[in-house]
């Protein structure tokens, strides 16, 4: 979940609304969406000081997908 990834980083729905230039309360809303644009994801963890990889995993290996990575 996005909040415990926040917390893990240390850091307050108060700081990361500041980071991202939205408000508390939008943070607050990402982290309760089950659905989001991978660009908009992308942008939550690039501000918790991340990257974010996208890969499909199958039983015999995994594939990074490198279609999103210039979002």
């Amino acid at each position: 979940r996005l909040d415990e990834v926040r917390k893990a980083r240390a850091l307050t729905q108060e700081h990361l609304a500041r980071i991202l230039g939205i408000e508390q309360g939008a943070v607050s809303k990402m982290e309760r969406r089950t659905d989001m644009y991978v660009s908009t994801l992308a942008d939550f963890i690039k501000a918790m000081g991340g990257e974010l990889e996208i890969r499909a995993v199958f039983p015999d290996g995994a594939v990074k997908i490198r279609q999103f990575e210039q979002l």
